[in-house]
């Protein structure tokens, strides 16, 4: 069994590359739910979405969100009756929210509702949030914006979207944490893995609210030497989203050897982009074992390629 780690657009991005190259069915994703959210009265999922719809083929490239294709009558509609429309779901995905919300309200657990997407979806891999408990990433801001003086802590997605992820973070925490649990399918994916890949997502906001779940991590320290983790930053910069902006604000050097400093206590092997060869030293003088290969997925044969190596480096 390969387990992944994942949140957001660069997950599903290897996770497309990983099915091209080993069948799905052999593949289970553990997928960040601090990003959920209730907006309309409906249980959002961003990046179990983001990943279900990019496995299914019906993603939207273009913005790394969303459905190819989709229409807006609903939020269009909203707009001019004069609510929030802020947080844009077309009108297939706000299909999608409204079947979540709908089982969970009657009494189905989101693993099970999840998995229940990716049958409709006709997708082979496991999808498996990390808990079916409450979890929450919340940032503390520290400047002045629409939504209270510094020192305001919002939620990711009033952070993400409605600000544009362009306000500086003091501080992120993961509300639920102490009180959430991993689901039972987590922990046997964790101990029955064959290998372990930690996708190229934002360490602080896709990977933390993994890590943050109690057992979580120790799980993963117990298994280091079978962990390979692709850097979701190259050349100093995040491909997409805020990655190296909240690693400096909050402390860590926005590099390859940032995330290896961070990812050390249980990550045995980092591979990072041709960009970075020359951190390579830096890299494993972290004690993590450095890889050096091409890491842009701008194609799906780039995705693929990465997906290759990956799995040959922890066999």
């Amino acid at each position: 069994m390969l387990v992944t780690l994942c949140g957001g657009v660069g997950a599903a991005r290897m996770l497309a590359g990983l099915v091209r190259v080993v069948p799905p069915p052999s593949i289970t994703a553990i997928v960040n739910v601090g990003d959920d959210t209730v907006l309309h009265g409906l249980h959002i999922s961003p990046d179990l979405d983001t990943i279900t719809y990019t496995l299914a083929g019906m993603d939207n490239r273009e913005t790394g969100w969303g459905i190819v294709g989709e229409t807006w009558t609903v939020m269009d509609e909203l707009a001019y009756l004069g609510g929030e429309s802020w947080f844009r779901l077309g009108d297939r995905d706000l299909a999608t929210h409204l079947f979540r919300t709908e089982r969970l309200h009657a009494g189905d657990t989101l693993t099970h509702v999840t998995a229940s997407l990716a049958t409709r979806r006709q997708i082979g891999v496991q999808l498996l949030p990390v808990t079916d408990d409450p979890l929450r990433t919340m940032l503390t801001l520290t400047a002045a914006t629409e939504l209270g003086p510094a020192g305001t802590e919002v939620a990711f997605q009033d952070y993400f979207v409605r600000l544009h992820h362009d306000v500086a973070v003091g501080a992120v925490r993961f509300a639920g944490a102490d009180a959430a649990r991993p689901t039972p399918q987590v922990q046997h994916a964790l101990t029955e893995a064959d290998q372990i890949v930690v996708c190229p997502s934002n360490p602080i906001v896709s990977i933390g609210p993994l890590l943050a779940v109690p057992g979580i991590l120790a799980a993963l320290t117990s298994r280091r030497e079978d962990i390979t983790a692709v850097s979701p930053i190259v050349a100093g910069k995040a491909l997409k989203g805020p990655a190296d902006r909240l690693l400096e604000e909050l402390g860590t050097e926005p590099s390859v050897v940032g995330v290896a400093r961070l990812y050390a206590p249980w990550v045995g092997t980092l591979v990072i982009d041709e960009a970075d060869r020359d951190k390579a030293g830096a890299v494993e003088s972290e004690g993590v074992r450095c890889v050096v290969a091409p890491t842009v997925m701008d194609s799906p044969e780039r995705a693929a390629a990465l997906a290759r190596l990956v799995i040959d480096t922890g066999v």
